[in-house]
């Protein structure tokens, strides 16, 4: 329990750029083999040329046996928050060069419902792409898309996402799809004012319209609800408490702070541990769960790996200690 995953070297076999600042890149085994397969909510993380490594959701149907990977980047400057890696996959990336790659994990998963409710925003509109290709493609069940961007100009899939009957909403645009006034923000309440037990709400976007998806489903059962930040989460917000973290190695107690992630605490005590993306969604921090009970917040580890591996950026301890150690290469 632990290992790193074993790194694709794939090829980019194809670069579009669908808006001024979101790129498609396509990704290929360099021998045109078939790909490990995934389930549509799945992401990768790629290593990018500036050696940064940032996780993309992949944005068409899932396959047993894919032929690419395909992702949708958008461009984060550093100045604006950004780390770096999608700026260097945008200006250092052309067809043909090659990239380190993750095999697909899945944190976002489709589970089986009658009727789906998919929620995107902005960038988060690659899962629920992939999504509904795929639930489309089945064809057992009822699917409504609700795609939520500043203007068309910054809209990836546009054309196609109107064209599969999505409501595309503008909130600085003059129209939205649906025919109504496109300014300001999409009351969502008509989709989500009755709950149903056999629907499921899946929304991807920033955390203003995850909250406020969280706000209109609350009498909603929590199980039928299921939401993606794209940016990641903070390990120091609302309900984060101290802990004592142990250093199975050595046995070096480490104490976390509750404005202090996990991570920081012990690269603060000079302990080595890895790191990049530092909002849970790239797994270069996995760290071995020794003992204790991790509050587990990332985007990487699935159910059964949650166990016995924590992701120190962005998880915390329920317990009063969590002992970690290094992952097993």
């Amino acid at each position: 329990m632990g290992s790193l995953p074993e790194l694709l070297r794939l090829v980019v076999e194809e670069r579009r750029e669908l808006t001024r600042d979101v790129v498609l890149l396509a990704l290929a085994a360099p021998d045109g083999s078939a790909l490990p397969g995934y389930d549509a909510g799945a992401h990768v993380t790629v290593t990018a040329p500036s050696g940064r490594r940032p996780s993309y959701s992949l944005a068409e149907a899932g396959s047993t046996a894919p032929r690419r990977y395909v992702i949708a980047v958008r461009r984060s400057e550093v100045a604006l928050g950004g780390r770096g890696g999608s700026v260097s996959l945008h200006d250092d990336v052309r067809v043909g060069h090659q990239l380190e790659v993750t095999p697909p994990r899945n944190a976002f998963a489709l589970l089986p419902a009658r009727r789906y409710v998919l929620i995107a925003g902005g960038i988060g509109i690659t899962p629920v792409r992939a999504m509904a290709q795929e639930l489309r493609a089945r064809g057992d069940a009822a699917v409504e898309v609700l795609y939520l961007t500043r203007d068309a100009a910054s809209t990836p899939f546009l054309e196609e996402m109107t064209a599969d009957g999505a409501v595309v909403h503008h909130s600085a645009g003059s129209t939205g799809s649906s025919g109504g006034a496109g300014r300001g923000r999409l009351d969502l309440w008509p989709w989500l004012a009755e709950p149903d037990d056999d629907a499921r709400v899946y929304c991807c976007g920033p955390t203003a319209l995850l909250d406020e998806v969280r706000a209109l489903t609350v009498h909603w059962r929590p199980s039928r609800v299921h939401v993606e930040e794209f940016a990641g989460v903070d390990a120091t917000g609302i309900g984060a408490e101290p802990f004592t973290a142990v250093w199975e190695p050595t046995g070096e107690r480490v104490e976390v702070p509750a404005d202090r992630s996990l991570l920081a605490a012990l690269r603060g005590a000079g302990l080595p541990v890895d790191g990049d993306c530092e909002a849970g969604t790239c797994g270069t921090c996995r760290l071995r769960l020794v003992a204790g009970e991790a509050h587990h917040r990332d985007v990487v580890l699935d159910e059964g790996e949650r166990a016995g591996a924590v992701m120190p950026c962005v998880s915390r301890a329920v317990s009063e200690e969590l002992v970690v150690a290094p992952p097993v290469r």
